[in-house]
């Protein structure tokens, strides 16, 4: 007996362990939207090709900086006497060396330099438009999905409703208290019902799917997200936005650094103006005579100034700057379109929230009370019912709008979890 005591108890145990692991592992399944968006980011191959544009650009830096190599050259060969040898005394061999180094104009150099540096910036900005785009589709995707699952609940308990009134119908109609026609009337309900909730989980299912193509396979098809549509939205105030994306927008960003590359290059083509120096040396050896010659080279820019070069980058930096400028009135009106969505999604959120949800639920539950007592019929069940599914639906879509709302916002100022991108 006590060993079949303490055999008991350790199934007991071993029951609990498995048990706590299952749901510490269930638990850890549960992804939070920041998780989310560091999962997408790490795997989505979009941001790996924007990140190899940064590493393309910082090569470019490494050619810019990189110094001029010298130009050798080195010939030799036998000499043959056309004359007599009392006159040319012996033959020997022919070996001229010659020597060429560049000297880069410095003005040149730094403007070249500058422009490629100033093109990593480019690169860089460019990287952060795609991750702050891609954080955002990722975070309105995963919101996009509860908004169906709770669809799909919400559909599921009316459909369960309605299961129940068809059962009490039918009843009714087997001891001949109610007509065949409700039962007929009710059955119809009950399909559509059913119907809406197929539909429903579908849709849900869909927008997962959606959303494990968006973070490349990253997650595994069972996961969850422990997140809701009722989730806090916290904002500075509109004025205090403004400066934020003005300030840190990466694709502002990007038309800067861009223009100032532009701006060099255009320094670049002046400096190009000026005469190009070489130095040379020479070695020159025969059967009589070792000489040693240097010198400088010039090239000397007389009949052509490259003025159409200079003109190209002058116009180019001027689009440059002209896009700037209208994209930073267009960014801003963004944001202010996002912040009114933002504020006409809460307040339709504050309306359901403040009355209109409860009331509907009254409604609902009295004329199920009324019907159960038979003073109200089938059709004021039903009537109430929709009315009280097109309310909550329209709450859902309120939720989901905000927080798409929030996710456009947090896009223009390039807010996500950038501490845990791996370079």
């Amino acid at each position: 007996m006590m060993q079949t005591f303490l055999l008991r108890i350790y199934l007991i145990c071993l029951s609990v362990v498995c048990f706590s692991s299952y749901a510490l592992a269930q638990e850890s399944s549960k992804l939070t939207i920041e998780e989310l968006q560091r999962l997408g980011l790490q795997a989505n191959g979009l941001v790996h090709a924007a990140r190899s544009q940064v590493d393309m650009a910082e090569a470019g830096v490494v050619a810019a900086r990189a110094y001029p190599n010298p130009n050798v050259s080195f010939k030799m060969g036998p000499q043959s006497r056309r004359m007599p040898v009392s006159v040319t005394g012996p033959s020997n061999d022919y070996r001229e060396v010659n020597v060429s180094q560049p000297i880069e104009n410095p003005f040149f150099r730094s403007a070249r330099i500058g422009s490629a540096e100033a093109l990593v910036e480019a690169r860089q900005a460019n990287l952060d438009q795609v991750r702050a785009d891609l954080a955002a589709q990722l975070r309105v995707r995963a919101y996009e999905l509860i908004l169906r699952q709770e669809q799909a609940q919400m559909e599921t308990s009316i459909y369960d409703l309605m299961k129940e009134i068809q059962r009490r119908i039918k009843v009714s109609v087997e001891v001949g208290e109610t007509a065949r026609f409700e039962l007929i009337r009710a059955d119809t309900e009950v399909l559509s019902a059913e119907n809406r909730m197929e539909a429903a989980r579908l849709n849900a299912e869909r927008a997962r799917v959606a959303l494990i193509q968006l973070a490349a396979g990253a997650l595994q098809s069972g996961f969850e997200i422990n997140a809701s549509l009722e989730d806090d939205v916290l904002f500075p105030s509109l004025d205090i936005l403004r400066d934020d994306v003005l300030r840190s927008n990466p694709d502002i960003q990007r038309l800067e650094a861009e223009q100032n590359s532009a701006n060099q290059r255009i320094d670049r083509e002046k400096a190009s103006v000026l005469p190009r120096v070489n130095i040379l040396y020479e070695n020159y050896t025969d059967s009589q005579f070792s000489t040693n010659v240097a010198g400088v080279n010039l090239e000397i820019p007389l009949f052509y100034r490259r003025r159409g070069e200079i003109d190209n980058a002058i116009y180019d930096s001027a689009r440059l700057r002209d896009t700037l400028e209208y994209r930073r009135f267009e960014i801003g009106q963004q944001l202010e379109s996002a912040w009114q969505a933002k504020e006409i999604a809460r307040r339709r959120v504050e309306m359901f929230e403040g009355g209109i949800v409860t009331e509907a639920q009254l409604a609902l539950s009295i004329a199920q009370t009324a019907y159960r007592l038979g003073e109200r019929g089938f059709i004021e069940v039903l009537d109430t019912q929709r009315v009280l599914r097109g309310v909550l639906a329209e709450l859902l879509q309120a939720r989901f709008e905000l927080q798409s709302a929030a996710a456009e916002i947090d896009r223009l100022r390039a807010h996500y979890p950038k501490e845990h991108i791996i370079e």
